[in-house]
């Protein structure tokens, strides 16, 4: 196996494998594929501890690093997840704050570990991208959400 050129290095207080086996269970394309335990003590641990954990997320590449308290996730870094149906919305941001996370507002979520989500219909992409009054309206329907509707993005760009 080939180390990717750029990684993600997530950083994590002490549970970095369970966050990765959590993502690699929720997500497509996800997998655990290597867990590393520190050769000494460190900042954070011992010897013998998990130290970093490989795996990927919807085929991107990252490292977990159990580094301790003294770095937490924020909102400047988020996964950005894209979903075609309202089930497929529904069963990732479920999963996310349903395992101890907590809802935001516009499709952002955050997981148990801290990490931070956004689960973003395909539907929702578009109209912004469709730029003037289609993306005004379903910006400001958006604006409502926590979790994205599926059906409330779509009568926004209709303009019902």
């Amino acid at each position: 196996m080939t180390t990717a050129k750029n990684t993600i290095c997530l950083w994590y207080d002490k549970d970095a494998e369970a966050a990765a086996h959590f993502y690699a269970a929720t997500f497509p394309d996800s997998a655990v594929t290597a867990v590393h335990r520190a050769p000494g003590d460190f900042p954070g641990g011992m010897a013998g501890d998990v130290l970093t954990v490989q795996f990927t997320v919807c085929g991107i590449p990252c490292i977990g690093l159990n580094g301790g308290p003294i770095f937490p996730h924020s909102e400047a870094f988020s996964f950005q997840i894209a979903t075609d149906t309202q089930g497929e919305t529904d069963r990732y941001w479920n999963a996310i704050v349903g395992n101890g996370g907590a809802e935001s507002a516009c499709g952002w979520c955050k997981d148990k570990w801290g990490l931070n989500w956004q689960i973003t219909p395909r539907v929702l992409t578009e109209a912004m991208a469709a730029g003037g009054e289609v993306a005004q309206r379903a910006f400001a329907a958006m604006m409502t959400m926590h979790k994205i509707d599926h059906a409330e993005i779509e009568a926004a760009v209709s303009g019902a």
